[in-house]
């Protein structure tokens, strides 16, 4: 059979192209072993499902385990506490019935019984639970899946409490009955959840799953990762590709989110693009322009769905504010949860480059400013000679274009950054070929380096704030610096300068053995 990659629903070895997992799910074994209760909390497509199919296989010789999943409960399941417990036996029953769970008799009868009940209520549901572990020849691993289906639902919390006094009389008693781990699966936390004892909605503070265990598995992948995935596919196709070169690439892109890296590597296999730096990048390109990407609508959902999350976005990427990060804060919880950002050296960063790029085109094309972008549509044929970008007639369009729109620079910025400016112009100009980034390290509110691809060839342009010579020499050589992490001999650089004594236009900058074309506004 021959392999591809595979980004819809389970991957399976035998037949996709994947990530070694395998030291992941021993550890994740390791904490059912010593009888852990956890949750795996992830962001859409982050592989969740694979991994926890991946390690019921590794506890089927010692362990009894129901594999569940709540996305076979519909809302009306969790209406009421007799919805939920005659359902939630049910799905146990029909795991029985297609050989994915073997029961004991007791156990069957008891679930068939309060299946039956015209009032089933949680503690029967408990009580055969019990019949269950009792009669089992093997300790038993509870693992749920898609658990956002029933999160800030009542009925669910009084189940999670219920499997939690389990977990606490097993601890003070090791005959009580009780599963030898539970396994939570979905995009919420819901050790974080709070149940909620009033009608008014006030929630107390105490979760009723104070009992996990943290679970600090890494399941992104990183370039060694990537590197075997590619190596599999190496000796198959024989594409002469350097794996290493091509994997640091993809993670550079992707930030190794699972789904991303499988979706580049499924791309540049069947559109049959060079497995190279300019193949991955056009990849992503092809990504980007697709308008029926499922974790992107997703991302896009919440963006509706929480107001605060679009504007410390728009903070972070367009305004060039640096966010420590702050674990308690909510806006932040929620920006971690759902995948948009991830902490790194005591600050918040968006999670990676695809998804940063995707967020600034979409924060950008809500913006009604068009006189820019009408210019740099119209002049494009100045921009791309022959196929190829020419930064330095960019920049200088660039300063004509701000010159006419919103008339000389003096003293501040008509209402927006300038960076924000430079964006909406840049972006028709490559748009459809290339791709740009914002390098994360040195965005600040002074200084911001744009990253630009097109057709093969890299583009680094510098825009920063004029704060005297000193500041720009030293913005200089760290341009310099960047140059040489990119291979690059030439860069550029976008100064807005409100000096009155200013020369604007472009001019050739000499550092060492390195050129900068530096054009002031």
């Amino acid at each position: 059979m021959t392999r591809k990659f595979n980004t819809t629903g389970l991957c399976v070895p035998r037949k996709h192209y994947m990530v070694d997992i395998s030291d992941r799910v021993a550890r994740m074994r390791a904490m059912v072993d010593q009888g852990d209760y956890f949750c795996v909390n992830r962001a859409r497509q982050y592989g969740k499902t694979t991994t926890l199919s991946a390690l019921r296989r590794t506890l089927a010789g010692d362990y009894a385990v129901a594999g569940l999943d709540f996305q076979a409960l519909s809302h009306a399941d969790f209406a009421t506490e007799g919805a939920f417990a005659g359902s939630f036996a049910s799905i146990l029953l029909d795991a029985e019935e297609l050989g994915q769970l073997e029961l004991p008799d007791e156990a069957t009868d008891a679930l068939e019984k309060l299946e039956g009940a015209g009032t089933p209520t949680l503690k029967g549901l408990f009580r055969a639970l019990r019949r269950w572990l009792r009669a089992s020849a093997r300790p038993v691993v509870l693992i749920i899946d898609e658990v956002d289906s029933a999160t800030n639902n009542q009925v669910f919390l009084d189940f999670l409490a219920q499997l939690r006094l389990a977990y606490l009389s097993r601890e003070d008693d090791p005959s009580y009955p009780a599963f030898q781990s539970v396994v939570l699966a979905g995009v919420t936390d819901v050790k974080h959840l709070k149940a909620k004892i009033r009608p008014d909605g006030e929630s107390k503070v105490n979760s009723p799953w104070n009992i996990a265990a943290d679970f600090d598995v890494v399941m992104s992948f990183d370039e060694a990762d990537v590197a075997g995935m590619l190596a599999d596919y190496e000796e198959d196709h024989a594409t002469g590709m350097d794996v290493a070169a091509v994997s640091d690439e993809v993670v550079a892109w992707t930030g190794g989110y699972p789904f991303l890296v499988s979706r580049v590597c499924q791309l540049m296999d069947v559109r049959g693009l060079a497995w190279n730096r300019a193949g991955v990048d056009e990849a992503v390109r092809l990504l980007l322009k697709d308008d029926d990407v499922s974790l992107f609508e997703s991302l896009m959902g919440q963006l509706e769905n929480h107001a605060e999350l679009k504007g410390a976005l728009r903070a972070m990427l367009i305004a060039g504010e640096r966010m420590e990060y702050l674990p308690y804060d909510e806006t932040q919880k929620l920006l971690r949860m759902y995948g948009f950002a991830t902490e790194r050296d005591g600050m918040l960063v968006i999670a990676n480059r695809v998804f940063e790029t995707l967020l600034c085109d979409h924060l950008l094309g809500e913006e009604r400013d068009v006189g820019l972008r009408e210019a740099a549509a119209l002049g494009r044929s100045l921009f791309v000679r022959d196929g190829r970008l020419h930064m330095r007639a960019v920049l200088e369009g660039f300063r004509r274009t701000y010159e006419q729109v919103f008339g000389p620079l003096v003293d501040r910025f008509p209402e927006k950054d300038g960076r924000e400016l430079f964006l909406l112009y840049l972006k028709p100009i490559i748009n459809g070929t290339g791709n740009y980034y914002i390098e994360a390290q040195t965005r600040d509110q002074t200084r911001t380096d744009v990253v630009v691809d097109y057709a093969g060839e890299r583009f680094v342009v510098e825009l920063k704030v004029w704060r005297g010579p000193r500041y720009n020499a030293e913005g200089e050589e760290q341009l310099r610096g960047y140059l040489d992490h990119f291979g690059l001999s030439v860069g550029y650089m976008l100064s807005f300068n409100f000096n009155k004594r200013k020369v604007p236009g472009l001019k050739r900058v000499p550092v060492d053995d390195k050129v900068l074309w530096e054009e002031t506004v």
